[in-house]
C-alpha cells in the first residue's frame, strides 16, 4: 500500500506519528481509520439510510430483543440435549427457533453456578459419568461443543494386523468424543449439532476429523461439515467448525440440508459493542502497555505475528481466547490521546460473542471478570447456532409433514366417522335417573 501519511503536511505528520505510537498501531492504519469514521459521519448526514444501519448493537439506554421473529418454515418444538454446555450458547441459540432444553451438561464449577443462574438449572457434572448412569432423556437433537482430542490408532494397528474387525469404541476410546459417540449410539437422536475449533479437520494430519466422520456416519448419520466465521454476526473473526448429522432412517440418504447463507448488509462494527462509560480498572498500566508492545516488536522482527492488537473501532477484532482474562492483548481498545488503551470489560466481551443483553446486567454477573473472560473466551455465538439451527429445523419439519399420507400432520387419512345419533343414545344411557 502506498504510504499515505507521508503526503501529509510535516505538523500534522509529527502529530500523527506521536499517536501512532501511542496506540500501537502503524501511521497509514491510523490515517485510514480517521478517514474511514470521517467519510461515514458525513454520508450519515448527506445520504438518506436506513435507521438500522447506523444504530448501536447494545445501546447502553436501550433494551433491546436479539431473537428474532420464527417463521412458520423456520421454527418446530423440539427436545434437545445440551453437552459440554459451557454457559448455554447453543442453548440460546436452539431455543430461538423453538427448541426445549431437556438436559445439559458441563463439568467447569464456575460455568455451572452462570448456567444455574441464567437459566435455573443445574448441569449435570462430567460427561464421562453418563454413558453409564441412564441419566440422559431421550430427545430429537443432540448439541454438543466438544474439545478436540487426538485419537490414538495403536489398538487399531494391532486389530488390523491381526484381522479382526475393529469400530468406532477403538478408534476414539480414552477420548471426550468417545463417551459423546456413545451417548449417540445409545440414545440415537435423529438429529446432531456439533461445533469444534477451525484446525479440527487438519489436526493430527487429518486423523482426527477422519475417525470422527467414520464414526458419526457408522452411527447412521449423514454428515455435513462447514466453517462459519462470526464476523458476519458479530464484530469477531471466529471461524469455527459446525458439524451437522440426520439419521439415515429417519431422514433418508440425502436429507435436504444446506448450511446459512451470508447476511446481507454491512458487518457489525467494534464500535457498537462498545461502552460509553468504563472503568478506569480496565486501562493498561504503563509497565503492561511498555512490555507488550517491546513484545510485538521482537516478533515483527523475525517476521511473525505474534503480540498485542490494538482494534479497529470500524472494523472486527481477533479472536476473544479463554486467555483474554491474562493480559487482554488479543483485543486491546484504543482511548484518547495520551491514554493507554484498555481491555474490553466483561459486558463488552459477551456483546462481542453476541449474548443477549438481558444475560449480561450486573444481576445476571455472578463470576468474577477473570471467570467471565473465560466463559465468554470458550462460548459459541448464539447467533450463529440460531442461523445453523434454522437450516436444520427445516429438514426436520419436512420430515415431519412428509410423514403424512394426506397433508396433515395430526389427522389420519382413515378415520371412521361417528354418527350424531349414536353419540346421543350412549349419552341418554349415562344419563341420571
Amino acid at each position: 500500500m502506498y504510504p499515505v501519511a507521508r503526503e501529509l503536511p510535516e505538523d500534522i505528520q509529527l502529530r500523527l506519528s506521536r499517536l501512532a505510537a501511542q496506540m500501537g498501531v502503524g501511521e497509514d492504519d491510523l490515517l485510514l481509520s480517521f478517514v474511514s469514521d470521517a467519510l461515514e459521519e458525513t454520508e450519515a448526514i448527506r445520504l438518506p439510510r436506513k435507521q438500522t444501519d447506523h444504530r448501536s448493537l447494545f445501546p447502553d439506554d436501550e433494551p433491546t430483543h436479539d431473537a428474532p421473529m420464527n417463521s412458520a418454515e423456520t421454527s418446530l418444538p423440539f427436545s434437545f440435549i445440551d453437552l459440554f454446555s459451557g454457559v448455554g450458547g447453543l442453548r440460546l441459540g436452539l431455543e430461538a427457533v423453538g427448541g426445549r432444553c431437556v438436559f445439559s451438561c458441563e463439568k467447569d464449577k464456575y460455568a455451572q453456578k452462570t448456567y444455574q443462574h441464567w437459566f435455573g438449572e443445574n448441569p449435570a457434572g462430567d460427561v464421562m459419568e453418563l454413558t453409564q448412569s441412564g441419566s440422559v432423556p431421550d430427545h430429537d437433537l443432540l448439541a454438543a461443543g466438544f474439545p478436540c482430542q487426538p485419537f490414538s490408532i495403536a489398538g487399531v494397528s494391532k486389530k488390523n494386523s491381526l484381522g479382526r474387525a475393529h469400530g468406532f469404541k477403538d478408534r476414539t476410546q480414552g477420548t471426550l468424543f468417545f463417551h459423546l459417540a456413545d451417548i449417540i449410539d445409545r440414545k440415537q437422536p435423529p438429529t446432531l449439532l456439533l461445533e469444534n475449533v477451525k484446525n479440527l479437520k487438519s489436526h493430527d494430519k487429518g486423523q482426527t476429523w477422519a475417525t470422527i466422520q467414520g464414526t458419526l456416519q457408522e452411527l447412521g448419520y449423514c454428515v455435513f461439515d462447514k466453517i462459519i466465521d462470526a464476523a458476519d454476526y458479530v464484530p469477531q473473526h471466529r471461524e469455527r467448525i459446525f458439524i451437522v448429522g440426520f439419521r439415515k432412517d429417519v431422514f433418508g440418504e440425502n436429507p435436504a440440508f444446506s448450511f446459512p447463507a451470508t447476511p446481507d448488509g454491512p458487518r457489525p462494527k467494534l464500535q457498537q459493542i462498545l461502552e460509553s462509560n468504563v472503568d478506569p480498572k480496565y486501562t493498561l498500566s504503563d509497565k503492561l502497555w511498555n512490555y507488550l508492545q517491546d513484545y510485538a516488536e521482537k516478533h515483527r522482527k523475525r517476521g511473525n505475528g505474534f503480540g498485542c492488537s490494538v482494534a479497529k473501532l470500524n472494523g472486527t477484532t481477533r479472536t476473544l481466547s479463554a486467555r483474554y482474562h491474562k493480559d487482554g492483548s488479543e483485543i486491546l481498545i484504543p482511548q484518547r490521546p495520551g491514554q493507554n488503551p484498555r481491555r474490553l470489560t466483561p459486558r463488552e466481551a459477551g456483546r462481542l460473542m453476541g449474548f443477549p443483553e438481558e444475560y449480561l446486567s450486573a444481576e445476571k454477573t455472578i463470576v468474577s471478570d477473570t471467570q467471565a473472560y473465560r466463559q465468554f473466551g470458550n462460548a459459541v455465538v448464539p447467533t450463529v447456532i440460531t442461523a445453523v439451527a434454522r437450516q436444520i429445523v427445516s429438514v426436520m419439519r419436512e420430515a415431519v409433514v412428509s410423514k403424512s399420507t394426506n397433508g396433515c400432520i395430526l389427522k389420519s387419512k382413515k378415520q371412521r366417522r361417528v354418527k350424531p345419533e349414536l353419540v346421543t343414545q350412549e349419552l341418554a344411557k349415562r344419563k341420571p335417573r
